[in-house]
This record gives C-alpha cells, sequence and structure tokens, in this order.
C-alpha cells in the first residue's frame, strides 16, 4: 500500500505525540524503554479506545526519537535548561512539557529535518496537552532557543 504525503505527515506527527506520551510514562513508572516502546508499537498504534481510533504512527521516527532522547537525555536536559529562565530548571516544568522538549531535543539531532518543522510538529503536540493556554507560545520560545543552539547553521 502506497501512502500519500498528506497520510506520512499525519503519521510523523502522531510519532511525536506518541514520543511525548512514552518519554512521560518512562519518567512516571518502573517500566524500562524497552517496555514501554513495545507497549506502545504493539498497542498504542491504530488501537480503539471506546469506538475512538487511534492514529497509526510512524514507527521508525517514533523509535528514533525515543531512543535518542534517551541516549541522549543529559545534553538535552542541559540545552532545554539554557534555554529556559534561570528560575526555572528543567527539574521544576511540568512533565509533559519536559518529556515534550526531551522528543524535540532528540529531533534537533537529526539533519535530515528541519528545526522549524520540529519546532512546528512539537507546538502542535503541545496544543493537544494544553488546548486554550500559554504553554504553546512558551514551547514555541524554547524550543527556537534550543534550535539556534543545536542547529545555528539552518538559522
Amino acid at each position: 500500500m502506497t501512502l500519500s504525503g498528506n497520510q506520512k505527515r499525519k503519521m510523523k506527527s502522531a510519532a511525536r505525540l506518541y514520543a511525548v506520551q512514552a518519554l512521560f510514562q518512562m519518567e512516571h513508572s518502573s517500566q524500562t524503554f524497552d517496555q514501554v516502546r513495545v507497549e506502545f508499537l504493539d498497542h498504542r498504534f491504530g488501537a480503539s479506545y471506546d469506538g475512538d481510533e487511534m492514529q497509526e504512527g510512524d514507527m521508525d521516527l517514533f523509535s528514533r526519537v525515543l531512543e535518542d532522547a534517551v541516549n541522549y537525555q543529559a545534553p538535552i536536559d542541559q540545552m532545554t535548561d539554557r534555554a529556559l529562565k534561570a528560575t526555572w530548571p528543567i527539574a521544576r516544568i511540568d512533565p509533559t512539557l519536559r518529556a515534550l522538549f526531551r522528543a524535540a531535543g532528540a529531533e534537533f539531532r537529526d539533519m535530515n529535518v528541519p528545526p522549524k518543522v520540529v519546532i512546528t510538529e512539537y507546538v502542535d503536540v503541545a496544543r493537544a496537552f494544553f488546548p486554550e493556554s500559554k504553554e504553546p507560545s512558551f514551547v514555541n520560545a524554547v524550543l527556537d532557543h534550543m534550535a539556534r543552539e543545536a542547529r545555528p547553521e539552518a538559522f
């Protein structure tokens, strides 16, 4: 089956949302990277909950973002800290935002994805978690700072 460009974009967006959820879950449970990855790939991608079907996600992107966020968590967190105000270190921010910054930070490492695409995608994820609030603007500002540090040549 050949997927349209729009279907591929939706699958990538879903993979990013799932990666944030998986990172959040790992932080709040004793589950390992492998346990969470398998749970999402086997039970969340394309699953139905109360008649609502979950979007099928790009499994490769999900796995890569999750793995890089875990493997490079310390440098990603340090980059996030530099983007935040000194009074708000990453340990003090909302755990959902922390997971989001880790996922986006992992993607800034990928030279094939333009930073502006990463920023737009994760601001959309922030909107999904925080509708009607200021968090998406905050996420946009922090990710812009992180992107300029991680990939200055792209700006």
